[in-house]
């Protein structure tokens, strides 16, 4: 049976295109049937051999999906891959590339590995999203990282009520309040001023933006809990953005559903860290020099 491979990058980048090129070579040389997005393949001239696929089903049936680039690319990447169920390594072409198994430094090594099968395969929680209004549904959608709802005016403040487990926890005047897995923790989460949340945890973040409100701290919850974000009917109206890529228009009492999704995010591990060296390497914290680490 003929091994496949599906490559998903930053076509606007030429370092991105020459390394995309460099891979699908690389797998087709071992043998792999290597699929690119059909709109990206026109910008990334590849070999003949390579097959472009188009619409959601681009990733079924392959043995891997690899994203080049930078956390955006890995998103995108993600939509073609969750529902598949196909594992997916993250090759960071960008800047921070958070949810990047490997850096560009390593490319050579993490095809090797892809090829020769050493890898593990990790399943990271993700969010199921819904939202009504008036009994009519406005969005059935999931989000690997966040789903935020934030004010769609910028002079207006939002006020927004948030229930928990089917019972009313508080009401924010806000700019937004964002629901976050913990792989997500390190993301918008963590900018709004929520916690960094290993990702082996299994729990929910809700993480209010600029609220002007006595309890306005960040809270995590159960994985089996449920978020309700109510839009109040005497407010403006809101925006609704899951993993920033994929966004509505919420009107005056909208009501947004956040749980635990149904389908994980398969992610590739090639050679396993702690998580605490992988935030010292993002965040580039200040661990060196201090007297307790002296000898």
């Amino acid at each position: 049976m003929m091994r496949s491979a599906l490559l998903v990058t930053h076509t606007g980048r030429r370092q991105s295109t020459q390394h995309a090129r460099a891979v699908a070579r690389d797998l087709l040389a071992a043998g792999f049937e290597v699929r690119v997005v059909a709109e990206e393949a026109a910008d990334l001239d590849l070999p003949e051999e390579v097959t472009a696929v188009a619409g959601p089903t681009a990733a079924d049936g392959v043995e891997i999906v690899l994203a080049l680039g930078g956390d955006g690319t890995f998103l995108r990447a993600a939509e073609l891959a969750r529902p598949v169920k196909a594992p997916l390594l993250g090759i960071n072409l960008g800047k921070v590339g958070f949810l990047a198994e490997a850096e560009i430094e390593h490319l050579d090594q993490a095809v090797q590995d892809v090829v020769n099968g050493t890898y593990t395969v990790d399943e990271r929680l993700t969010l199921d999203i819904r939202a009504e209004y008036d009994g009519r549904l406005i969005a059935d959608s999931w989000a690997l990282n966040e789903v935020s709802v934030e004010k769609g005016q910028r002079a207006q403040m939002l006020e927004l009520l948030v229930d928990v487990d089917g019972r009313p926890l508080a009401r924010y005047g806000c700019d937004g309040v964002v629901c976050a897995t913990p792989t997500g923790s390190t993301a918008y989460a963590f900018s709004a001023g929520g916690p960094v949340v290993w990702p082996e945890v299994e729990a929910l973040l809700l993480v209010p933006i600029s609220a002007h409100a006595l309890f306005s701290k960040p809270l995590v919850t159960a994985p089996t809990s449920s978020f309700v974000v109510t839009v109040d009917p005497y407010t403006s109206f809101a925006v609704l953005c899951c993993d920033g890529r994929r966004t509505w228009d919420l009107p005056p009492g909208a009501k947004v559903t956040v749980e635990r999704g149904q389908l994980p995010v398969r992610l590739v591990r090639l050679s396993p860290r702690p998580f605490t060296d992988v935030l010292v390497a993002k965040f580039a914290l200040p661990v060196e020099g201090w007297r307790g680490n002296r000898r």
